[in-house]
């Protein structure tokens, strides 16, 4: 197979859950070798879920692809002598973990740039590790309301609430690759590594202020938080005389158009909606005369107004029918393959698109401790030296057929 981009590049994955290995099977995507690090019992994700077999949930399908699997008991002596061993070799080493329990397994960058000076430790908890909040836990739903996400709900109807999906975890995980590649790129011109430490609030904060910020950018403030036109109670999706759509006019000419299609030429050129300006701060107005249009016709009549006229519309995708959808399966954004334990799966892809060293499925995601002899020998442990290991606890590994993907399972 061609290799990816970041083909040469070694990341040892300490991570667990959601956040973390999403950042860690992006890196995999792109080519990184990535070898994940799980405790005796894996990562907890392996068992939350729709499964075929124990350990091998519909989370660990995506998130672990393109990875191998160690299992080693850290919380022993020979555990963290292994980690030792896999950092001496490493260029990255990526944790979730709080600041207390690094502590005890001696991952400080001081210490694991004594043993390799060319690592590059990411940490990635709730809030700064050198903070007083370094060791206050944190999921998703916490880390939305102490970024202020929650609260942004707030100022559309009166009432904070979560998002649907994990987005902060999800968020984060992009930074933390965004931050590795940084490091790895400065490590090509100095050969040295770098601690780095992407907190999970602060990565949130900045990121929900990018257009909330608003008026409060100058001080004094020049005039109100938040960004009118995605905090208006009318931006939703509208119904059509057969199903829902979403139309966002958003250049004057594509206002004109569709008042024109819509039968509101009352509309057409008013001096209220002047200026993108004028618009966002009427956002409410006008999506409201797109709701009491929509209905006039169907999804598919407004789809075909839209694009005759350059308005961006469109239908609303159904997650669940993903896989039957043109786009989304000509994209391969997600793809049917075959594990050698699990059978047929669909899998997620890193959506890039690249021209040399196309993003690909390389390795199914392993059973627990499948790697662990293999990745052991490649330290330089001699074989009976894992067979004690394993008798005595310190590791864990499970035999199965080869789980590298290959060509007619894509």
């Amino acid at each position: 197979m061609t290799p990816g981009a970041l083909a040469g590049l070694r990341v040892i994955d300490l991570t667990t859950v959601i956040m973390g290995p999403f950042a860690t099977a992006t890196l995999a995507d792109l080519g990184a070798e990535v070898i994940k690090v799980e405790n005796l019992d894996g990562d907890m994700s392996r068992d939350i879920g729709a499964r075929r077999h124990e350990g091998m949930g519909a989370l660990t399908m995506n998130l672990q692809r393109n990875k191998r699997s160690i299992a080693v008991d850290l919380g022993s002596a020979e555990g963290r002598r292994i980690l030792d061993d896999l950092v001496r070799d490493a260029d990255v080493l990526v944790t979730n973990l709080r600041p207390r329990s690094r502590d005890k397994l001696g991952i400080t960058y001081e210490r694991m740039s004594a043993l390799n000076p060319g690592l590059i430790l990411c940490t990635a908890q709730a809030y700064g590790s050198q903070t007083a909040y370094r060791d206050y836990p944190a999921y998703d739903d916490i880390v939305q309301a102490a970024s202020g996400a929650a609260k942004l709900s707030e100022l559309v109807d009166g009432a904070p609430r979560y998002a649907p999906y994990v987005i902060a975890d999800k968020v984060v995980a992009l930074y933390i690759v965004i931050a590795v590649l940084a490091a790895a790129m400065e490590k090509k011109v100095t050969g040295l590594g770098q601690a780095v430490d992407v907190p999970m609030v602060d990565a949130m904060i900045g990121f929900n202020l990018v257009e909330h910020l608003g008026g409060h950018t100058f001080a004094p403030a020049e005039a109100d938080f938040g960004w009118t036109r995605v905090l208006t109670p009318e931006r939703v999706p509208h119904r059509t005389a057969d199903g829902w759509i979403c139309i966002m006019p958003y250049s004057a000419q594509n206002w004109r158009d569709f008042f024109t299609a819509a039968g509101r030429p009352d509309l057409v050129d008013h001096p209220r909606y002047a200026t993108v300006d004028d618009r966002h701060r009427h956002m409410g107005e006008l999506l409201t005369a797109v709701r009491e249009a929509a209905p006039s016709k169907t999804t598919g009549e407004w789809l075909k107004i839209c694009e005759a006229h350059g308005i961006p519309a469109s239908d609303l995708l159904d997650l669940a029918d993903a896989h039957d959808d043109d786009y989304v399966t000509g994209q391969e954004l997600l793809a049917k393959h075959t594990h050698p334990t699990e059978g047929d799966y669909y899998a997620t892809r890193t959506p890039f698109a690249m021209s040399r060293t196309p993003v690909r499925l390389r390795r199914h995601a392993p059973l627990l401790g499948q790697d662990t002899a293999e990745i052991l020998g490649g330290l330089g442990y001699p074989e009976a030296e894992i067979a004690a290991l394993l008798d005595a606890g310190v590791v864990k590994a499970t035999s199965t057929v080869a789980s590298t993907a290959t060509q007619g399972t894509e």
